[in-house]
């Protein structure tokens, strides 16, 4: 379960990270999904949803970005962490209702725990920029650390 926690998580912090991560490693084979959750292993997928993470990670950015606690925004948020849980769900061939739940509590966590590090880091170096960009790598890093764990669940069970 902490796989769903984690990735939804990183997309608390950046709402495409965790599909895009999740792309990544279904085209490498090493998430593999089936019916109608096989495009997320498609080169497009992978490349569209990569674009779209790099984009926010510019926009977050900038100074004019609004709050990621904003309710759309958050919305948003919601969306994709509850669609990543279920799709992480789906390559354990497990019940997806437990991979949204664990995405949208990660996703709550990240949001709002991300915006408080964020604001707090940014007064402790009176700077925003590398406090953003260090919360960017921070949440590539949960969505990568969250996927191999997956991964690692997939291979232990199907050797046992």
């Amino acid at each position: 379960m902490q796989w769903y926690f984690l990735l939804g998580m990183a997309t608390g912090m950046r709402t495409m990270t965790g599909i895009a991560v999740v792309c990544w490693f279904a085209w490498l084979g090493l998430l593999p999904q089936q019916g109608w959750s096989l495009w997320l292993a498609n080169p497009i997928s992978v490349v569209v949803f990569t674009l779209f993470a790099l984009g926010e990670y510019y926009g977050d950015t900038l100074p004019i970005t609004p709050n990621r606690t904003d309710l759309p925004l958050l919305l948003a948020r919601c969306a994709f962490g509850g669609f990543v849980g279920a799709m992480a769900a789906r390559a354990l061939i497990e019940p997806w209702a437990g991979g949204v739940l664990f995405g949208l509590i990660g996703v709550f966590c990240g949001a709002f725990g991300g915006i408080r590090l964020r604001l707090w880091g940014g007064r402790r170096l009176g700077r925003d920029l590398p406090v953003a960009l260090s919360e960017s790598l921070l949440a590539l890093l949960l969505a990568i650390l969250g996927a191999y764990m997956l991964h690692r669940a997939l291979t232990d069970s199907s050797i046992a």
